[in-house]
This record gives C-alpha cells, structure tokens and sequence, in this order.
C-alpha cells in the first residue's frame, strides 16, 4: 500500500475533501487515504503546542476518532481539513494545559511552521518507512488493520466508541489490538530481515 499524494497542480486539501467525499458514500478505503494524507498536517499543527511524542500521538487519535464520530456534522466536505486542524488545535490546547505546557502559537507561526519542508534525504527516508509500513499493515486482516488505524497509538482509548464505530464486542478491542500489533511487529521483523540478506 503505498502513501496517496497529491497529484501536481493539485492541493493537498483538495486531495483531502475528495477521500473524504468518497468516505461518506461508503468507501471504505478513503479514510484511509484521508489518514494518510492529513497525519502529517496534524502532526506539525500539535507538535506547535509543546506537547511530547506520545501526547501527540494520543492527540491526532482523538482528533481522528472525532471524525469518526462526528462525519455527519461536516456539511461540505471541502471544510474537512479546516474542520480536522481545528479539533486538533483545540485538543491539542486543552492537554497542553492540563499539562501545564501551554506554548500559545499564532497562526502566522504556525504556517510558516507547517510551510518548512525538510531536505530531500529526511522525505526520501521518511516515505520509504512509511510505505514499508503500509505495505506491512496491508497483509494484516482487514479488521486488524481498520482497528489499528484507530487506535494503534492510544494510551487511553475510549473503547465504547471505538466498539459502536467498528461494530466490535467492548471486550474484544484489546485482545484483537493486541494480537494485532504482535502480527505487525513479526511482520515488520520478517520483511526487515529480509532486506538485510
């Protein structure tokens, strides 16, 4: 599976409300394309707030299972990327101030922050990890893999929505997460393996 970019001359939002789009008429595989393509925005819109790894991390899960929970209430799907930054910024607001991190950042930091490319080496490096991993993830069952994009890197999942969202027994959740990751984690020791030989 590899990572969905934009295609030239069109605009990573534009890319966004388009899989958003098909997500609401019911493909499936849109959102994760949608997660593809808008994680990496979340991430730097987060990471502004001082927050460490893991808080981050629990923030862009919160921020995705939002959508998840609240699709029906995005009217025009060319909102959806104003729609996802915003909830991110404000969850990523309200943990920084639990945490006693708050870093206020103005939104003209914040996009020149976002603008900052890295070198062509880190991008290079960084999409090949990327689609080793979503290759790896794609011979994982189809319910591994929709689970694991929710909620692979929550600490403090809330599994009453996460069972009603993917029609999964309460009980279940952590089990299958578990035996999920363990398969990936093989998966990714198998294929690193054999890169090395």
């Amino acid at each position: 599976m590899s990572t969905i970019r934009p295609e030239a001359g069109t605009s990573r939002w534009a890319v966004a409300a388009d899989q958003f789009r098909r997500w609401l008429d019911g493909d499936a595989s849109a959102l994760d394309e949608l997660v593809r393509t808008l994680t990496p925005v979340l991430w730097q819109v987060v990471r502004a707030y001082g927050l460490d790894r893991h808080q981050v991390e629990d923030v862009v899960q919160s921020t995705w299972l939002t959508l998840v929970r609240k699709r029906d209430t995005i009217a025009d799907p060319q909102a959806v990327s104003s729609w996802l930054t915003t909830t991110a910024r404000r969850e990523a607001w309200r943990v920084s101030r639990v945490s006693g991190k708050l870093l206020p950042v103005e939104h003209e930091d914040l996009a020149r922050e976002t603008e900052v490319s890295p070198g062509a080496d880190t991008n290079v490096v960084a999409a090949d990890e990327r689609d080793r991993l979503w290759a790896t993830v794609s011979h994982l069952s189809a319910r591994c893999q929709r689970l694991l994009r929710i909620i692979a890197f929550d600490d403090r999942p809330d599994y009453a929505g996460i069972a009603r969202d993917l029609r999964m027994p309460v009980g279940s959740i952590g089990p299958t997460r578990g035996r999920c990751l363990a398969k990936l984690k093989e998966l990714l020791a198998i294929n690193s393996g054999k890169d090395q030989s």
